[in-house]
C-alpha cells in the first residue's frame, strides 16, 4: 500500500498564490500568445453578513473517506458515453490515490491521441533523469584572444536584462551574465570582442516534420537558448538563440566592452576560458511552469535534456526515445506509448490512459521523491494555469489536471478530491472527435470531472 503522507501532501489543493500565467487551451498546443499577466493574488475573501471575512475552504484529502463505489463510477461513465456533446470514443482510468487500486477501467489500455496530456510523461522523465533541484546553466566563455561565446545549456526562459530570482520565466538574466562577463574581461585587459552563440547542445531540425504552420504558432524553433521561450510579441522568433546572442552583445556593450561585427555562430571549444555563468530556476519549478502554462517549447527542450543525460542524440527522435526509456526505467509499461514529439502537438503520438495513470501513481509514492512535484504542479480547476477559467463551479479547487486540446482530441489527466474527501487519480482521453466538436467535447469532459468531484458515493 502506498503511504498516505505523500499522497496528502501532493494532492492537497491550496487556495492562494498560484503564480503562473493563465493560458487559453483553446487551440493545439495550448500556449497563450498574450502578455504574461501579473502574479496571481490570493484567492479572494468572502464578506459575510456582519462584516467578517473568511477565505473559501476546500476539504482536503481524507484517508478515511469512503472510496467511490464501482456502481457510482460506472454510472458516471455511462453518462459520459451518452453525452451528445462528445463525439468519437474515449478511454478512461480511475484509481484510488491512497492505495493505488484501479477503480474503473474503460478501454484504458487502448492508445489514443493525448494532446498536451503527453506533457505528464515528459515532466516525469525530466524530473527523474535530471532531478528536481537541477538548474540549467547559460555560460559566457572566451575563445581565443577576443571572441566571447554565449553557450546555451537548455534554459529557454532567460530574461533579456536582469534576472528575477523570484520568477521562473526570467529567473536568469542575460544582462546579469553580460555584466559579470564584462567585469572579468576588463580584469583581463580585454576591452573589444566579437560575440558568437553556441547552440550546439541540441541537434536536428528546429521544428518537427508533423508541425504545420498553425502548430508553429504555439512553439518556438527548438534551440537550447532563448529569451522567454522565444516569444516575440504575439508570435515566436525565427531564431531565438541568435536573438539571445544579440541581447547579450548589447548588454556587453552597455557594460563598457566594445562589440565588433554581427553576432555569429560557433562551438565554444573545449579550451575556451570561463567568464561567467547564470542558472535557471530549479528544474522542479521549470516543470511546474511547463505543466501550468502547457508550454510546448519547454516540453521539447526538457526532452532533449533527458536525451543528453542518457547519452542519446538530443533531437526529436532522441528526445522521445529518452523519455520513453526513462519511464521504462521507472517501471512504466510503455509498450503502447508512441511519441512523435514530447509536447503533444503531433497527432502521430498515441498513449494509453493507463500509462498516464501509472505515472501519476508513481509520482504519489514515497519511493519516488523526485516525482513528488508532478501532481502538485498541475493546473488547479477554477484557479490557475490552463484550468483558470474551467471547472469554476463547485469543482473549483478540487481538481488538478493537465489539459489537452487538439482539433480531434481533448484530454484531462490528474487528480480530484471527492466531496467525501477521497483523493483519486484519473486519465481521460477523448479521440477521433468529429471536426468542429472539440469545444463541446471538452465541456463534456469537464462535466464528468465535476461530477466525480461532487461525488459523495462511497
Amino acid at each position: 500500500m502506498r503511504r498516505t503522507t505523500t499522497i496528502v501532501a501532493v494532492l492537497a489543493v491550496g487556495l492562494a498564490g498560484y503564480g503562473t500565467a493563465d493560458a487559453a487551451d483553446l487551440v493545439p498546443g495550448v500556449l497563450t500568445t498574450d502578455p504574461v499577466p501579473a502574479e496571481a493574488q490570493p484567492f479572494p475573501d468572502v464578506e459575510l453578513p456582519g462584516g467578517d471575512l473568511v477565505a473559501p475552504t476546500v476539504p482536503g484529502p481524507d484517508e478515511d473517506a469512503p472510496v467511490p463505489s464501482a456502481a457510482a463510477l460506472e454510472q458516471l461513465t455511462t453518462a459520459l458515453e451518452e453525452d451528445d456533446r462528445r463525439t468519437g470514443t474515449f478511454g478512461l482510468v480511475v484509481a484510488d490515490a491512497i492505495t493505488g487500486e484501479v477503480l474503473l477501467d474503460h478501454d484504458g489500455d487502448t492508445p489514443r491521441t493525448p494532446a498536451s496530456s503527453l506533457k505528464v510523461l515528459t515532466a516525469a522523465a525530466a524530473l527523474d533523469a535530471l532531478g528536481p533541484a537541477r538548474t540549467l546553466p547559460t555560460r559566457a566563455v572566451l575563445a581565443g584572444q577576443d571572441r566571447v561565446v554565449l553557450v546555451g545549456g537548455g534554459d529557454i526562459l532567460l530574461a533579456a536584462g536582469e534576472g528575477d530570482p523570484s520568477a521562473v520565466v526570467g529567473h536568469a538574466g542575460l544582462g546579469d551574465l553580460a555584466a559579470a562577463a564584462a567585469q572579468t574581461l576588463k580584469d583581463q585587459g580585454v576591452t573589444s570582442v566579437r560575440v558568437d552563440v553556441d547552440d550546439t547542445l541540441f541537434t536536428g531540425p528546429a521544428h518537427h516534420a508533423d508541425w504545420d504552420d498553425i502548430d508553429r504558432r504555439f512553439v518556438m524553433p527548438i534551440q537550447p537558448l532563448a529569451i522567454e521561450a522565444g516569444r516575440d510579441g504575439g508570435a515566436y522568433a525565427a531564431d531565438p538563440a541568435a536573438d539571445a546572442g544579440r541581447a547579450f552583445a548589447a548588454a556587453l556593450a552597455a557594460n563598457g566592452v566594445e562589440v565588433v561585427g554581427d553576432v555569429g555562430r560557433r562551438a565554444a571549444g573545449a579550451d575556451a576560458t570561463p567568464l561567467a555563468e547564470v542558472g535557471s530556476a530549479p528544474l522542479s519549478a521549470v516543470v511546474r511552469h511547463m505543466l501550468k502554462a502547457s508550454d510546448n517549447s519547454v516540453a521539447e527542450a526538457l526532452a532533449r535534456l533527458v536525451a543528453v543525460e542518457r547519452g542519446q542524440e538530443p533531437d526529436f527522435p532522441g528526445g522521445t526515445s529518452a523519455v520513453r526509456g526513462q519511464l521504462s526505467d521507472l517501471g512504466v509499461d510503455v509498450t503502447g506509448v508512441t511519441m512523435a514529439d514530447s509536447s503533444g502537438l503531433s497527432t502521430a503520438t498515441s498513449v494509453p490512459p493507463s500509462a498516464l495513470l501509472d505515472v501519476l501513481r508513481l509520482a504519489s509514492e514515497d519511493s519516488h521523491p523526485s516525482l513528488h512535484g508532478l501532481v502538485s504542479g498541475l493546473p488547479v480547476g477554477g484557479l490557475d494555469g490552463t484550468l483558470a477559467d474551467r471547472l469554476t463551479g463547485d469543482a473549483a479547487g478540487h481538481v488538478r489536471a493537465k489539459t489537452g486540446t487538439l482539433v480531434r482530441a481533448v484530454s484531462l489527466t490528474g487528480s480530484v478530491v471527492t466531496a467525501d474527501g477521497r483523493p483519486l487519480l484519473f486519465s481521460l482521453l477523448a479521440s477521433d472527435l468529429e471536426v468542429g466538436t472539440g469545444k463541446q467535447a471538452r465541456i463534456a469532459l469537464d462535466a464528468w470531472v465535476s461530477s466525480l468531484a461532487a461525488c459523495g458515493c462511497g
